[in-house]
């Protein structure tokens, strides 16, 4: 069969499961089943006879919001918070894994703009960071302990107050791109510019070994949820921009519940950020190397597995099973 043909065959088939996933209108479980089942099987043929057809990616797409789908319809509700980030969450990482690579690529040009700008701009530092922060570090520096603001305050009080602070300004990144992104971009344009200009500083005061070994220990984590909520906001404005096929609101309402389960997916990792940076960081300066540069390894390939190498395998998974999972 020709692939205009099979597309025109199934096109109709199609686009229905896709109208009907995206309005929840499926009350019976097993009707799901069968249109998974009946998908599984037109993505096998056209990966067969059509493996160049963009209609493969169309389908791919698909098959992972059905399979969202039906591991929503399971009846165990313990099943149902593992499945959101074992496999729901993975499973939008991949069908908006552009977004993320766009957002990382935006994360590392602002950074830099930041860096060059310290760089070139003696006062550049103390306009972003406040004269106070500098003049408290450099302090700091010269007393042998670059790291010594991460220990005011109580662990716990620390914990909790940049716990809630991050999780803040991730919801604000994500609900910014209401204002179809420009206010996500505008987010990550200010902390960017501020963590570039920041190590810069360091680095022009010659203790740029002794920032990375304590700022990262939790900035890995920190950072990285971070740029995923930058993700997640640049999803809720192209959402409004590009509606595609569907409408406007139809859109909003998609990219929304989207952003959402992202944003909600960083909010582990921003609260282990906190706990590092409130119990662990503050004893940076006497731990050995290869403590600090162990836990800033680990933290930083724990998340980096999570949004940019399970989404993967899960994908493949789905791909390769033939079988439907029990509802």
């Amino acid at each position: 069969m020709r692939e205009v043909a099979f597309i025109k065959q199934n096109k109709e088939k199609w686009l229905s499961l896709e109208t009907a996933i995206l309005n929840n209108d499926f009350k019976d479980p097993d009707e799901l089943a069968s249109q998974y089942t009946h998908l599984i099987n037109d993505l096998a043929y056209a990966q067969t006879y059509y493996p160049k057809s963009k209609v493969i990616i169309y389908l791919n797409q698909l098959a992972a919001k059905a399979f969202q789908k039906i591991y929503k319809t399971k009846r165990q509700d313990t099943n149902r918070i593992i499945g959101f980030w074992k496999t729901e969450v993975p499973l939008i990482c991949y069908q908006y894994r552009k977004f993320i690579y766009v957002a990382f690529i935006i994360f590392f040009a602002f950074t830099f703009i930041g860096a060059i700008s310290a760089a070139n701009n003696a006062e550049f530092l103390r306009s972003i960071l406040g004269d106070e922060y500098v003049n408290q570090t450099i302090d700091n520096i010269e007393s042998g302990n670059p790291m010594a603001i991460y220990g005011d305050g109580s662990n716990w009080g620390s914990f909790v107050k940049i716990s809630i602070h991050n999780m803040k300004v991730g919801a604000l990144a994500f609900l910014m791109g209401i204002f179809g992104g420009i206010g996500t971009l505008w987010v990550m344009f200010q902390n960017c510019i501020m963590l570039g200009s920041f190590q810069y500083f360091f680095y022009e005061k010659g203790v740029f070994w002794e920032s990375v070994r304590g700022i990262w220990i939790h900035g890995a984590m920190e950072i990285f949820a971070i740029v995923i909520e930058c993700a997640a906001g640049l999803i809720l404005g192209a959402s409004i921009l590009f509606p595609a096929t569907h409408s406007r609101y139809t859109s909003f309402k998609l990219g929304a519940k989207t952003g959402i389960k992202i944003l909600i997916s960083t909010f582990p990792f921003t609260f282990f950020a906190g706990f590092l940076e409130g119990f662990i960081t503050r004893y940076s300066n006497i731990m050995p190397n290869w403590l600090s540069v162990g836990i800033i390894l680990i933290t930083l390939s724990i998340i980096s597995y999570y949004y940019l190498i399970y989404p993967y395998k899960i994908q493949k998974q789905i791909i390769q099973t033939p079988t439907l999972p029990s509802v």
